[in-house]
């Protein structure tokens, strides 16, 4: 089948040129969002108004530290292929003693072919260890680009399933030495600092979830949270929308001040019709429990639901998510202004709705998820 030919916008092609900008690789761009690398590289000469950039220019080190891996991969393979080539008389009698060696001993046919039993077990070791050699060469190649892929996000249980994708089955153990050599750290293993927790309203809304965190209809149940982030030498402010269904980051919004508005902007953003929801939880915070946000939830036919006073389990998949979204992309960026960090937030989303895989949804995205139940 012909694939049909996409289109563009302007936006759309400024909004690449500024990732790139921003420092996302020029691959990562291509990749996670189906364009053509040739494509991307005309964009940014226009845009810059200078001439084409080379593949070598737009690499990163994580990528060139890639190339390296394949380029001792490639070494494995060819000096297996010459000590094939240049034992190749060798090779042939070998080759009879290996098929044989079910029906007659070793000995035997080393006698009779005059070639003396440690060469024969000499070359059997030596075979074993360059195909050893070659596959864990392949194996490290693998590991390192999931690895950076994920955004030095993953960890050993997640880099296996996604071995598992490639049909390469590796214990967690083997990966972890793997790693260990690569110097490849996981951003979950640093320790980061908890902040306080921060004083609740005295709302009587009842906490109508109840915990129930798994939900079989798409946007039926929402739940939201905030969180601060450092622009320039100011605070600055995000809020999610997490759909129970299959864990998609649905609604996003940025500003400088954490309030009703900032919530109203992400509940703005959120594609499909709102009439479906039919409850939205959240913590006691007051950006969520005031005028602005029960005029619209009631505009909408919103349950409202609440959770216990200093109880975050009670709204345990917002909290995990805002765990995740922290270590993944807040503490891993510098921002100078609010329009990059926009910027990058949404590229973040769009990363973690359609590349990252989730333990929770049994390593799927929470897109993949979507497409297989409905």
């Amino acid at each position: 089948m012909k694939k049909e030919r996409r289109t563009y916008t302007a936006e759309f092609k400024l909004q690449m040129v500024k990732l790139y900008e921003n420092g996302k690789s020029r691959a990562d761009i291509a990749r996670e969002y189906d364009i053509t690398p040739s494509a991307l590289d005309r964009w940014i000469s226009n845009h810059q108004k200078t001439g084409s950039f080379t593949a070598e220019d737009n690499r990163s080190a994580e990528e060139n530290e890639l190339m390296q891996l394949r380029k001792e991969n490639q070494r494995l393979k060819m000096e297996v292929d010459i000590l094939k080539q240049a034992a190749l008389i060798m090779g042939r009698k070998l080759d009879v003693i290996r098929a044989n060696a079910h029906k007659y001993s070793v000995s035997a046919m080393c006698g009779v072919l005059q070639i003396p039993r440690s060469s024969y077990y000499y070359h059997a070791r030596k075979r074993e260890d360059d195909e050893h050699q070659a596959e864990e060469a392949d194996l490290q190649e693998r590991i390192y680009k999931i690895f950076t892929q994920s955004r030095n996000n993953y960890g050993t249980r997640k880099i296996k399933r996604e071995l598992e994708k490639q049909d390469v089955t590796v214990s967690k153990r083997r990966i972890g030495r793997i790693m260990k050599q690569l110097g490849l750290v996981s951003n979950y293993t640093v320790a980061y600092y908890k902040s306080q927790q921060k004083p609740s309203n005295e709302a009587e809304t009842a906490n109508v979830l109840n915990r129930e965190f798994q939900q079989k209809q798409e946007l039926s149940i929402l739940v939201s949270d905030l969180t601060y982030v450092r622009v320039a030498k100011k605070w600055h402010y995000v809020c999610l929308f997490v759909d129970l269904f299959n864990r998609e980051i649905v609604g996003a919004s940025a500003g400088p001040n954490k309030d009703a508005a900032l919530v109203y902007k992400a509940l703005s953003s959120i594609q499909g019709n709102l009439t479906n929801v039919r409850l939205f939880h959240t913590d006691r915070g007051s950006e969520f429990d005031n005028q602005l946000m029960r005029e619209a939830t009631e505009a909408f036919g919103i349950q409202r639901s609440l959770s216990a006073k200093g109880c975050p389990y009670d709204n345990a998949v917002a909290e995990a998510t805002y765990k995740s979204f922290k270590i993944e992309f807040v503490y891993q960026r510098t921002f100078l202004t609010l329009e990059q960090l926009q910027l990058e937030l949404g590229d973040y989303v769009h990363w973690f709705n359609n590349i990252r895989i989730h333990q929770t949804l049994g390593y799927l995205t929470p897109v993949e998820f979507k497409q297989l139940a409905l």
